[in-house]
């Protein structure tokens, strides 16, 4: 796994790339996207969880590092994250175990960052 500020930074530059290139088709799904996860029927932290669980299943880091990051600065502690996890390899299945061993890492490594930067404010 790309070390968390790299993720980040590589995030930031490729959005701002897509969302500047003209296409309105791309501007369209990165603000479908957006709104997806503001708080609506469910609070924030259920529309992350429900995020991260769904990019596990489906197997996409780059997704599950992002949610895991929202999730930490939304609060939400490791026990509640670790049970979100329980789900993902119960639906998803073996082929999961080697996403929610990154899953830990990042987990890790997103505690570790918040110890010198609150809020993990700097991310994202």
């Amino acid at each position: 796994m790309k070390d968390l500020n790299e993720y980040n930074k590589f995030r930031k530059e490729m959005n701002d790339r897509i969302l500047n290139c003209g296409h309105l088709g791309l501007k369209r799904f990165w603000a479908l996207d957006s709104r997806a996860y503001e708080k609506g029927a469910l609070d924030e932290k259920t529309l992350e969880l429900l995020g991260l669980t769904t990019s596990m299943v489906l197997r996409c880091d780059d997704c599950v590092t992002y949610h895991i990051v929202r999730c930490i600065q939304l609060g939400l502690t490791d026990k509640e994250l670790y049970d979100a996890l329980n789900v993902c390899v119960i639906v998803g299945g073996s082929i999961t175990v080697p996403h929610i061993r990154r899953a830990f890492e990042t987990i890790d490594k997103c505690r570790e960052l918040e110890k010198r930067d609150p809020g993990l404010k700097s991310l994202l």
